[in-house]
């Protein structure tokens, strides 16, 4: 044995750290190889020699998988740094770097249409003086820099994407780029396969696992040199790397909700970092992080204010749904003639949509219903009740009592709206099927299409949709968040947000954040083809809440303007971006058992941090009970600690986790670093 040298392997378990192995041959780091792992065979990726003889009779690796050539160095580096910032096992952070089948020489024929579309090829735009100036202000550097695109929507962004891959593939470099899984359409795929024909590869959730190899294979023996794809595309090694494009850089898909919860914007700042290439994060609506970053200088600034063709910004109103009284004769009469409304359709949008629609244009409603907790509202005075610690809503359980899924303050729930002292409080909440129910009554003549996870629930689905969208069949498009992404229609001429305040009201610090990034990019998707001349798209907003933060800022398009406040707010409490955010839920199916390991962590936290005078400046939240407090059988609390000082998070985490062995079988911790979302 002694001629044997001795190896780290990350192996595919949920096992904190590397374990080593012998092996009488030589060996080199990044190699694929086979290794028992009690009385099964694995696969484990090579970390590098050790010097280190653990006390136990050490196993000898079985065989190199010689399908796949050693990864290299900067790309090794990169999973190291996932697993070692998202306390996340090795093992398991470096098994998402292969394809899901053996690769095979002879094809099946398939049924399913081709990954790329072939298309007839087009040839540049012509930039407008922005573009041209933002394209040259990137392309002139090379190596690492992080560039933040920032344009308002249908300012031309892709167009500048597109350019600066053309400029890398002529250097004989290669480049990636990200976009939001449900940005990822049909759509966006054609617009790259006109400009660069057989050189892209696709990588997306929809794909068989046969088309996923297929693809990765096509970048890493180099046969492509574009990889489209969603968060999950940056674990293809793609060598020659020269530019990295994080499109929608803000949108909160980018994180990853279960396993690894990693962010794939901030994973591909780190990945342009290591491979020295650089990285352009593209937005109408930065996320506070990138925009902190651009304002301090550690991401450089591009602007785009102008929509293309010199298009106008769509004209957004503001509507009122808060109980007008009437007295005068005058008012009752309109009323009257608006009796037949459903609740949730206000007179002035009712009619906006008959005007468009008598027009032959179309009309798109857009719920934000993830409104999954019941929200409460004064209907005489759109007053909603907050945490007094925390700042955030509070969320009506059992009709009876408030609470606050961050401290887990409780209040009962008392109907006199303790602000105006008239009103009574009532909780509201409003499903798809109900609008679509609603205006199917009221415009019999009218196609109606419904666009949410239920009605959509595959690419196909969501093609014939964009298809019938385009092509001018439907007449009334009714979604979730879904229709707010990225699509480009050209008769869209009216966009309607039902209810804006579901998002204000979820139990989460980015509420408002999230709510003027929704607004804005759905008035994004109104009137995009409008000629100089014509009428400007339009957006309406229907509130019990008009002057909510996030819509005095949208309505104006007013992104500067609005990130400024927000940071304000967000450094008095010490949220995100201004300190760093870590969340432990608690989670097992026994409630007293998880209830009482949520204490224990507490316990431990406290005492860790009156320990170490490093660990001063931060605070703990909780343990509370989370806003989702059971999800398929199983109970959730979480605990939240809170910093300013962004180096200590993670030590302490790792610190107050330990080795795990303190937690009660059947109880789960799991740790999100950076979390996007608290529920």
């Amino acid at each position: 044995m002694s001629s044997s040298q001795l190896w780290r392997v990350a192996v595919g378990a949920p096992l904190p750290e590397a374990l080593t192995y012998s092996f009488a041959n030589s060996l080199q780091r990044g190699q694929l190889v086979n290794v028992p792992l009690g009385r099964r065979k694995v696969k484990g990726l090579v970390l590098g020699p050790t010097d280190k003889v653990p006390d136990f009779e050490v196993k000898s690796i079985d065989s190199i998988d010689e399908e796949y050539a050693p990864l290299p160095e900067p790309f090794m580096k990169w999973l190291e740094w996932l697993a070692q910032y998202y306390i996340h096992p090795v093992g398991q952070v470096v098994q998402s770097a292969f394809p899901p089948l053996r690769k095979t020489d002879k094809q099946r024929q398939s049924k399913r249409p081709p990954v790329i579309p072939q298309l007839e090829s087009d040839s540049a735009l012509d930039l407008t003086d922005e573009q041209r100036k933002c394209f040259e202000d990137i392309a002139k550097q090379s190596g690492f820099a992080t560039h933040l695109l920032f344009g308002v929507t249908g300012s031309g962004k892709t167009e500048v994407y597109l350019r600066l891959l053309d400029k890398v593939l002529k250097e004989g470099k290669r480049g990636i780029v990200l976009v939001p899984e449900i940005s990822l359409t049909p759509q966006l795929i054609q617009r790259f396969a006109r400009r660069f024909g057989d050189k892209i590869a696709a990588l997306h959730s929809q794909l068989t696992d046969r088309e996923r190899t297929n693809q990765w294979w096509d970048i890493v023996e180099g046969r492509k040199s574009i990889l489209i794809g969603a968060r999950s595309a940056l674990f293809c090694p793609v060598e020659d790397l020269g530019l990295i494009i994080v499109d929608e850089e803000h949108e909160p898909s980018f994180k990853q909700d279960e396993k690894l919860k990693y962010n794939g914007r901030d994973a591909a700042v780190m990945m342009g970092k290591l491979m020295n290439c650089p990285v352009v994060l593209g937005s109408a609506t930065p996320s506070l992080e990138s925009w902190k970053n651009a304002q301090e200088g550690k991401y450089q600034l591009h602007t785009l204010r102008h929509r293309v063709a010199n298009r106008s910004l769509p004209d957004i109103e503001v509507i009122d749904l808060r109980h007008q009284k009437s007295d005068d004769e005058e008012k009752k009469k309109i009323i009257d003639k608006y009796s037949h409304l459903p609740f949730w359709l206000s007179p002035a949008l009712y009619e906006r949509m008959g005007e468009v629609l008598e027009r032959g244009d179309q009309a798109a409603l857009f719920l934000n219903r993830r409104g999954i907790a019941q929200m409460v509202v004064c209907p005489a005075c759109g007053h909603t009740r907050e945490c007094p610690n925390c700042d955030i809503s509070l969320t009506l359980h059992a009709h009876s009592h408030l609470i606050c899924h961050y401290c887990d303050y409780h209040e009962n729930f008392k109907t006199k709206c303790p602000d105006c002292k008239e009103g009574e409080l009532q909780a509201i909440g409003l499903g798809t099927e109900l609008v679509e129910t609603d205006l199917a009554r009221l415009f019999p003549e009218k196609k109606i299409a419904r666009a949410d996870r239920d009605e959509i629930q595959s690419r196909a689905d969501l093609e014939d949709l964009i298809a019938n969208m385009e092509s001018g069949e439907i007449d009334i498009l009714v979604g979730t968040q879904m229709i707010a992404k990225g699509l480009d229609f050209p008769k869209l001429k009216l966009v309607g947000l039902v209810l804006a305040d579901v998002g204000f009201n979820l139990p989460d610090f980015r509420a408002t954040e999230r709510s003027f990034q929704l607004i804005t990019q759905m008035s994004g998707r109104s009137g995009r083809h409008v000629k100089e001349g014509e009428s400007p798209g339009l957006v309406i907003i229907q509130t019990f809440n008009v002057e909510h933060d996030s819509i005095t800022f949208a309505r104006n398009h007013d992104f500067e303007g609005f990130a400024q406040h927000e940071l304000n707010i967000r450094s008095q409490l010490h949220y995100p971006p201004v300190g760093r955010l870590v969340s432990f839920r608690i989670q097992g199916t026994h409630l007293g058992k998880v209830e009482e390991t949520a204490g224990l962590l507490a316990r431990r936290a406290y005492a860790l941090k009156s320990q170490f005078p490093q660990y001063n400046s931060i605070e703990i939240l909780g343990p509370a009970e989370a806003p989702l407090s059971k999800l398929r059988g199983q109970f959730r609390f979480h605990l939240l600690i809170k910093t300013t000082q962004v180096s200590a998070a993670n030590p302490f985490s790792r610190q107050l986790l330990g080795d795990q062995e303190w937690v009660p079988s059947g109880i789960k911790i799991l740790i999100d670093i950076d979390p996007m979302s608290l529920l």
